[in-house]
This record gives C-alpha cells, structure tokens and sequence, in this order.
C-alpha cells in the first residue's frame, strides 16, 4: 500500500460515515520512455477531430502480458463533445461484442502550462477514474503514457493516437512490463465517421431487464441513487461566495457569478458540469464530472480548473433525506484536511452547495465556498 493510499484510508476512518476508497492514483506524470513535453506547441485543440459522432470497431486482447493471443471484437458508436472551446473534451462510447458490453468514458484535458494532455477513463460498471495517461502530439501522432498495476504487478501503459487527419482515426493501447523497452498491444480501436455535429447517438442505455446487466442496478436494492444529480441538468446562472483565506481565522470573502450548464451522461448515471465565474479574485473555468457506483451507491466528484486540466481526487459520498454528503482528504498548506461538499434544495429551481474544510479530523468545519444557482429556461 502507497503512502498516499494509507494516509487517504486513515483521514476517511476519522469521519462517521462510510465510503467506500477508491485506489489511489499513480504519480500523475508519464514514464521516462514518453516524449519529452514541448511546451513552445499549443496544442490545446489537438482532440477537436474527435468531436462527433462515429461508428467503432474495436478488438481486446483477452489475456495481456501472458503470452496468450486470443482476441475479442466489439463494435458500437461514440460520441464526444467540446468542453472549454476544445481545451477539454468528452467522450461516450457503448460497445457490445462477445466479450460483453462496454459502456464508458474518457475525460481529455488540456494543461496550458506543461502543453500536454491528461487522459482520464472511467467504466459505468464502478463509476471510477482510473490514473491518468498524459502526454502529447507530434503532427497527427500521439502518445500518452501511465502507471498501473497489472495482476498485482507495476506495468506501464502507453496510449497511441494516429491517422487523426482523416475520417478514420486509429488508436492503440499497449503494456510493457519491463520499463518501456518492450510493448504489448491489447486494444485496437478503429473509428468511421458518421456525423461531424455534436448529436449524442446514444441518449440512453438498451432496456434491460432489471438485475440482468450488472451496470444497471436492480430495484431491489436498499437505494438506488443512480438520478441522484438529474434535477442539475440544464442551464443556470450562478451566485458564489468565497472565503478568500480558509482555516486561518479571516473572515474576508469575495463574491463572484457566472453561468454554468450541466449535461447527462449515461442517461443520468453520471454528469459533465461546466461553469465559467467572474469576481474581484479573479476568472474561474471549470467542470466538475460526477460518477455513480453501482456497486457502491455512491457518488465521486471529480474537480477540474482549466488553469491546469489536471483532475483532482474525487470526494465520495451519496444522498441521504435529500440532503447530499461528499468527503475527501487534502492538504492546505501543507497541512492533512479533510474537504466536504454539501448538497440541498437540489429538486428545487435554486440548488444550494457548500464545500467546507476541516483540520480536526471531522470534529468541526468551516465553510469557504457557497453556492446558489437560478434556473435558465427548462431541463434539457
């Protein structure tokens, strides 16, 4: 066990209720064998040929890194959307082949400072962000590269993106288990466009008879929170306060507004909210992908602020009584805190949030960040 995945497991045994620890990430940074960042190219709008609508063919190695060369094919679609002018996309795609049926994500944003972009996948069967792949472009070419473990052992995993001049793109993911000297491919994707405009092709997943698919939970389950965050989809405006210096005793805050929208993804079972904010401390850009777990019944909110495009771990919880609460460890400072988000009103034409900070263990809080919304027009 990682320090970090220790010290993550010991701050969430402080609070008094349970959530459920996802792994922790590796170091958000890629390997040696990765092409060094060239941070004199922007290359923030690197993904714009994914954005659309396209028809997939995709084949899956079975076994990785053991010798074995048994494959699987899938076919399905895909769809990916703009996020921040094409600084930040995402993308849907549902597959179904004899290997079974993959219905997932990935997250891609840009990172203006080091010009590289940070990959994130998540699967509907958990709800969770796996650690990041980052890297970049060279002319229609791209690599991005990660850490994971593969059956208990380090492995490292390296993305590659070709052809994205055309109507066809190519993708590749592969292992290597002895540092990046040598690579095993173990998944092909070859894409055909169907349309250029952003028209989800898949609004919804096929219907299911309940408990037969494992990524829709059954009715019969103590709660099924999966429409937790469905009254947030639409348009708002935005009025937010700001405690400019937390946990040090000021009292000074700064007001700031904007708009903001929010949009389904996997017909509810997770959502993209986008919001842009103006005020005396400055322009804020950001987004915030929430996920849900089957398996758990629980939420994970994942942050991100264009400033960076770097995900930050996600605070996990779920709703109880119409009241959400959602919990993760930080630091500030340099000093451990625990970060709660705090949900109400939300079936109302103003949803209230609250995030709060706390140096105690959970024994008291602070609130640093308050948020009101107002309603622009009707649900999309």
């Amino acid at each position: 066990m990682t320090t970090s995945a220790r010290n993550r497991i010991a701050l969430l045994a402080c609070l008094t209720v349970t959530i459920a620890v996802p792994c922790a990430a590796a170091p958000n940074m890629p390997p040696a064998a990765a092409l060094p960042a060239d941070r004199n190219r922007d290359g923030q709008h690197d993904f714009d040929f994914e954005v659309g609508t396209w028809e997939i063919h995709l084949q899956r190695r079975l076994h990785p890194l053991t010798g074995s060369n048994e494959w699987v094919r899938f076919d399905g679609t895909s769809f990916t959307r703009k996020v921040w002018g094409g600084r930040a996309d995402l993308e849907e795609f549902e597959t179904d082949g004899a290997g079974g049926r993959i219905e997932g994500l990935t997250l891609r944003l840009y990172n203006p400072q080091t010009h590289q972009w940070s990959l994130y996948w998540a699967n509907s069967r958990d709800g969770q962000i796996v650690p990041a792949q980052v890297g970049q472009f060279s002319g229609d070419r791209g690599e991005f590269y990660g850490y994971d473990t593969l059956n208990g052992r380090p492995i490292l995993i390296r993305f590659i993106w070709s052809k994205t001049h055309t109507d066809s793109p190519h993708f590749e993911q592969s292992f290597s288990e002895d540092g990046g000297r040598t690579w095993e491919v173990n998944w092909i994707t070859d894409q055909k466009r169907v349309n250029a405009s952003a028209i989800n092709p898949h609004p919804k997943p096929p219907a299911v008879a309940a408990g037969t698919d494992k990524t829709v939970p059954s009715p019969a389950v103590s709660r099924d929170g999966q429409r937790d965050f469905d009254p947030l989809i639409g348009d708002w405006i935005f009025h937010l306060k700001r405690r400019l210096r937390p946990l040090t005793g000021s009292d000074t805050w700064v007001d700031l507004k904007g708009t903001g929208v929010c949009v389904k993804v996997w017909d509810g079972r997770a959502d993209l909210d986008q919001v842009q904010l103006e005020g005396p401390s400055g322009h804020i850009e950001g987004l915030t992908l929430r996920l849900y777990d089957p398996q758990s019944h629980q939420w994970r909110l994942y942050w991100a602020n264009s400033k960076d495009g770097i995900l930050v771990p996600p605070q996990i919880g779920e709703f109880k009584d119409g009241q959400g609460a959602f919990y993760a460890p930080d630091t500030l400072n340099g000093n451990a805190i625990l970060v709660r988000f705090a949900w109400s009103n939300l079936t109302s034409a103003s949803p209230h949030f609250e995030q709060a900070f706390s140096s105690d263990g959970g024994r008291t809080w602070e609130v640093n960040w308050v948020t009101d919304q107002t309603r622009i027009g009707a649900p999309h």
